[in-house]
């Protein structure tokens, strides 16, 4: 058969055509954006923005200004930003190379004001920050793109949401900022707004942990809350007792004292803080494997030895070696789910209550306040589970911080009694629980119950609970994302402006965008509406159908 040109040039047309039509069909399937709706996550707490759209320099450069302005804080995440913006582009495109033509962009230079040259990082630091974007006019005295903070953690707030802004165009191959201008005036409803790691039931290596909390800034959570070790294994090394990490499940799963160090300052110049917890007298078995002398009996692993000034000493030692490391004003003492059972039959436990007239719930309470005692000693302020409050409420330290998870009211008891709660109601924030839907985590409130204002302010915010069972570096991703971020709105955004409305209509689409958003981003969210938390996708589809 002779080849004919005119006809394979026909033939290759239609199946063009026929390429054509399917993709704007498979395009034409995905309902566009709600042009009402602000795809910012989480909700910023007073915006306004316009119907101009304004493309943004490939080759953008930073102006600093303030005190604060030229921190490396600043300098260093603007670089993380800019590559996260120009992911498809950089530079000049390589058609307009061919054709001599440069482009002229609306948007050239992000300048930061930052007012403060303070770095501290503690609980309560000032997040807020505007943020206005513009055209260049040359009129203007405020700028292009301008982001004014009090701290240099403000500015990376602001930051966040500028890179929300910026939009790649497949059409144009350019960056561009829909619905300009925009001037927005955003601040954190909550000063604590956490996401508990559980590294004992399975072990993260330092490369995922990292990758969590550069996912938490990008939902603008500020604590990690490393619940380091537990009873099944202690993999954190502590100089002052050497032993303890014989606990750790193999040689392989560690962590040493420099990797600790390197994921706090990774965590910091991220602008968050990260909150260590031992949890004792309970949830305590592993550290025996090392020192077993620290078990009341071989038979009794846990609670610890409430009978020995050596257990005592190395709850110090650990507390002192950690204190090295940690510099966040908060440290967690767990307390929780403490069956005191084995206390009362083991002989040398049980002769040492005798003597002192102690009950087994009374041996609870002594070691609480002793181990809240050393921490305090150290400058920490100590953080507590529920129980310790429910038990015996009138003996804490007042300075503790009661950490709420049983269920509800929990918040509304203590702060009645004058203490600070965190909120992490486990039948909506903790995330190993897969069947609780994405809705009943944003509605969950932290404030429920309370309504004096004074009150109210004791509420410190809350946290999300990874718990690692049935999560490992594999699934974990998935399993925090996207619900964390339903909860990480709740606890920044203004609650009139996110409780208003069906939510099915005013969050539920931006949540699937925000959860596009971090798959760009590389981060394994899972599709909202799954009825089971981190399941994949059931068949083909739009990300932002799922």
């Amino acid at each position: 058969m002779l080849f004919d040109p005119f006809k394979s040039h026909f033939l290759f047309l239609i199946l063009s055509l026929s390429l054509c039509v399917s993709q704007t069909l498979a395009l034409n399937s995905v309902p566009e954006p709600d042009a009402s709706l602000t795809y910012l996550w989480p909700l910023p707490s007073e915006f306004t923005s316009g119907n101009r759209t304004l493309s943004v320099d490939p080759d953008l450069s930073l102006a600093v200004a303030g005190i604060g302005g030229n921190s490396a804080i600043v300098r260093a995440a603007f670089d993380r930003y800019r590559a996260i913006i120009f992911k498809h582009t950089s530079g000049i495109s390589i058609f307009s190379r061919f054709t001599g033509r440069s482009s002229v962009y609306d948007i050239s230079k992000l300048k930061i004001i930052v007012n403060s040259d303070n770095e501290e990082l503690q609980l309560g630091v000032d997040e807020s920050y505007t943020l206005f974007v513009s055209k260049n006019d040359g009129k203007s005295i405020t700028g292009e793109a301008t982001i004014e903070a009090n701290t240099v953690y403000g500015a990376l707030r602001g930051l966040e949401t500028f890179s929300q802004l910026c939009s790649f165009d497949y059409g144009t191959k350019s960056v561009q900022v829909y619905k300009a201008p925009w001037y927005i005036r955003d601040k954190p409803r909550f000063a604590f707004r956490g996401l508990l790691l559980d590294t004992s039931r399975h072990y993260f290596p330092i490369d995922v942990i990292k990758q969590i909390i550069e996912s938490m800034s990008y939902a603008k959570l500020n604590v990690f809350h490393w619940h380091i070790i537990d009873e099944e294994a202690f993999p954190l090394e502590v100089p002052a007792y050497p032993k303890l990490w014989k606990g750790s499940y193999t040689k392989w799963e560690r962590y040493t004292v420099e990797d600790a160090y390197e994921i706090v300052n990774f965590a910091k110049v991220r602008g968050i803080n990260v909150m260590a917890e031992i949890d004792v007298p309970g949830h305590a078995e592993s550290w025996g494997t090392g020192y077993p002398n620290l078990w009341p009996s071989t038979s009794c692993r846990e609670p610890l030895d409430v009978t020995k000034n050596f257990t005592f000493d190395v709850i110090s030692g650990i507390l002192t070696d950690m204190r090295k490391i940690f510099p966040f004003e908060l440290f967690h003492l767990g307390g929780d789910e403490v069956n005191t059972d084995c206390w009362s039959t083991t002989p040398h436990v049980k002769q040492w209550l005798q003597d002192r007239n102690m009950t087994a719930k009374d041996a609870y309470k002594y070691f609480v306040l002793k181990a809240q005692e050393i921490a305090i000693s150290k400058n920490w302020t100590p953080v507590n589970w529920e129980e310790t409050f429910n038990t015996f409420a009138e003996n804490l330290n007042p300075r503790t911080v009661v950490h709420n998870w049983l269920g509800a009211g929990v918040c509304p008891k203590a702060v009645a009694k004058g203490f600070k709660c965190i909120f992490s109601n486990q039948g909506f924030w903790y995330l190993d629980h897969l069947d609780v839907p994405w809705n009943e985590v944003y509605t969950a409130e932290p404030l429920e119950g309370i309504n004096d204002s004074s009150k109210q302010e004791l509420v410190l915010g809350g946290e999300v609970c990874m718990w690692g069972e049935t999560a490992d570096t594999s699934d974990v991703q998935q399993t925090i994302w996207p619900r964390a971020a339903a909860a990480a709105e709740r606890m920044w955004s203004r609650r009139d402006a996110i409780s208003t409305g069906n939510i099915t209509l005013t969050a539920l689409p931006r949540l699937q965008y925000f959860r596009c958003l971090l798959n760009r981003r590389g981060v394994q969210a899972a599709p909202v509406t799954n009825k089971y938390a981190r399941r994949p996708p059931t068949g083909a589809g739009s990300c932002y159908e799922q």
